[in-house]
């Protein structure tokens, strides 16, 4: 990438320039010391312009139609004016590194739609499955102009509560038939959930995926709701024929016009911005075990002798602690 010219980069990307955006983008995920310096500057700079997307989270197991009802529910929301970024987290190989990203077939008419921004981004491993920079992508997709943020996750591991912490509304995706799906839900995702939406609810899966949302109403009535002027609906709908969207469109606004009204949007986005704060003090410190060869030398012998059973893991522990100064 070559020298970055941060006041030119800071007027393109606030005009809307979708160059200047993916630009931003790529220095933010930079791991290069002094890559990170400027993006950190640029994100202060454009700090005041951000914050004034709605910001969704979207989770569901692999096959439940995400990307179909992101694409389906986006074009609704194009089609209205909204400017909307998608920012689709992709497993990454666990041999390679590498990603999938193949969101951009999967949402076909997003990924052409002026009015709308797709940026497949990998996991790289990190925790619960959502990328390192998802947090500084979103706040520069709301500088330059986009006024919804979707969030879609793995939908595996931790993600959930990850994709929770970065986000106002936080939707799981449910399929119909609800006997063995039902048994095997997360506790915790139910308690995070601000809606439930069951999917492909057309054709021949309409009654089971209304039967589905009984249980899961049942299922979300013997819990404590996470605040007092919310219970998450459940509704069904159809990423594939768009039956369904206008309603949970409409529910989602509802949800932020109760919440925003008592400053609990804004209250729950500081907590957020407090744990990304030690989210990213956390990633230098594991950036400072690679950071110099000494430091990877000691590592790598210290994780060879806890291996061979040389040594505990609490005395390497204290090792790599002794010799970082901590």
């Amino acid at each position: 990438m070559p020298a970055v010219d941060l006041a030119t980069l800071e007027e393109k990307l606030v005009a809307g320039d979708r160059a200047a955006l993916a630009r931003a983008i790529t220095l933010v995920e930079s791991k290069r010391a002094d890559r990170r310096a400027q993006a950190a500057t640029l994100l202060d700079r454009l700090l005041p312009r951000t914050g004034g997307a709605v910001r969704i989270g979207i989770t569901g197991v692999p096959g439940v139609g995400k990307s179909t009802l992101i694409d389906a529910l986006g074009t609704l929301l194009t089609a209205r004016g909204h400017r909307l970024a998608v920012l689709a987290v992709d497993p990454s190989s666990s041999r390679t590194g590498g990603s999938i990203l193949g969101d951009k077939t999967r949402m076909a008419r997003l990924a052409v739609d002026e009015n709308a921004y797709v940026r497949p981004s990998p996991s790289s491993g990190t925790l619960g499955g959502v990328a390192a920079r998802t947090r500084e992508t979103m706040l520069l997709c709301e500088a330059a102009g986009f006024d919804v943020i979707l969030v879609e996750t793995v939908g595996v591991g931790q993600s959930e509560t990850a994709v929770a912490d970065l986000t106002d509304f936080f939707l799981v995706l449910m399929l119909p038939g609800a006997g063995d799906e039902l048994q095997g839900i997360k506790k915790g995702v139910l308690e995070i959930a601000d809606m439930i939406a069951v999917n492909k609810a057309e054709g021949e899966n309409a009654a089971r995926a209304r039967a589905a949302a009984a249980e899961y109403r049942t299922a979300l009535s013997i819990l404590t709701p996470a605040s007092s002027l919310w219970t998450p609906p459940v509704v069904t709908v159809s990423g594939l024929n768009g039956e369904g969207l206008d309603a949970l469109w409409e529910k989602i606004l509802d949800h932020r016009a109760r919440h925003e009204a008592k400053g609990l949007i804004a209250a729950r986005r500081r907590r957020q911005d407090v744990k990304w704060l030690w989210a990213l003090v956390d990633e230098r410190m594991r950036l400072r075990l690679t950071a110099d060869r000494e430091t990877k030398d000691l590592v790598r012998r210290l994780e060879t002798a806890v291996g061979a059973g040389e040594t505990s893991a609490t005395a390497a522990a204290e090792e790599i602690a002794r010799h970082l100064r901590l």
